[in-house]
Order: C-alpha cells, then sequence, then structure tokens
C-alpha cells in the first residue's frame, strides 16, 4: 500500500519536481515502492501516427518512481531503527532503460519501481511502466542511485 500523506517520498515527487508538475503526475497504487502515473494529453504524443505517450514522459515517470521507491526504502529503514527521516540528497548513478513497445494510443501510462537493496550510498532499483498490465511493460528499468549519508543514516 503506498503512503499518500503529504510527506510520503512519492506525493514528494509528484508534487515537488516541475517536470512531474508539468506532466500532470500523480502518485498510484504501489506494491512496497514507487508508483506513479502520467495522465494522457495530446500534448505529449510522441509519434502522431502511433498516438501514444512520447518515450521522454515514459522515461521521466521511470526515473521519478525509481527516486520515490527509493525514498520509501529509506523511509521504510528508518521507522524500523526508530529513528527521523533525515533531509538528504539523491542522484541517479546508472538508469538502464529498455523500450519494449510503443505506449498506446490515448492510454494513461503508470510506473512502478522497486528498490531492491541499499548498500552503502548506493540503492539498486528496478521498474516498469505500462498502460493497465504489468505483465505487458512498454519499457523496463534498472538503476542506481547515489544517496547521501543523511538518508543512509550515518
Amino acid at each position: 500500500m503506498t503512503d499518500e500523506s503529504p510527506e510520503s517520498p512519492g506525493s514528494l515527487m509528484a508534487r515537488g519536481t516541475p517536470q512531474s508538475l508539468a506532466l500532470g503526475v500523480t502518485i498510484g497504487e504501489g506494491d512496497g515502492g514507487g508508483s506513479m502515473r502520467a495522465p494522457f494529453r495530446a500534448d505529449l504524443v510522441g509519434d502522431p501516427a502511433l498516438g501514444g505517450l512520447a518515450d521522454g514522459v515514459v522515461y521521466t515517470l521511470l526515473d521519478q518512481a525509481c527516486g520515490a521507491a527509493v525514498g520509501v526504502a529509506v523511509k521504510a529503514r528508518a521507522e524500523m531503527q526508530g529513528r527521523e527521516l533525515a533531509m538528504g540528497a539523491m542522484a541517479t548513478l546508472d538508469f538502464r532503460i529498455d523500450y519494449v513497445r510503443p505506449a498506446r494510443a490515448g492510454a494513461d501510462v503508470t510506473a512502478r519501481a522497486e528498490c531492491l537493496k541499499i548498500d552503502g550510498e548506493v540503492a539498486f532499483i528496478r521498474g516498469a511502466a505500462f498502460e493497465t498490465d504489468p505483465d505487458d511493460p512498454i519499457a523496463i528499468v534498472q538503476a542506481a542511485f547515489m544517496i547521501s549519508s543523511a538518508l543512509v543514516g550515518r
């Protein structure tokens, strides 16, 4: 279940970055990770012949969902250790995206990501973007993010 409180990592990502605001990104239902949705808008169509959201929208959505998944994992770790979640920075170190197919015409796109492990100051994430069926992805991502020692809790 996703924590949709104003301080949740997903909420902060969806309303806290100009790019997410411009795309109309909202947080969605997650499975213990980051889940976000970009609504279909005609001005965000990539190839007019295909009519689906542009690859750049999918990329942005996946990057934001990966960041939210790291935030969820760091928040859960802090709560488990009985400490306050500290402010800190996060940066994308590696972001591999494989486009499986184009987005379907007229459809919203959801990105769901999960932080697999945090080792030192590096978080490892995987995720996918899809319309309605997670088993029929538009794109699949594997990423590594650097997180500051404040977030790690050192």
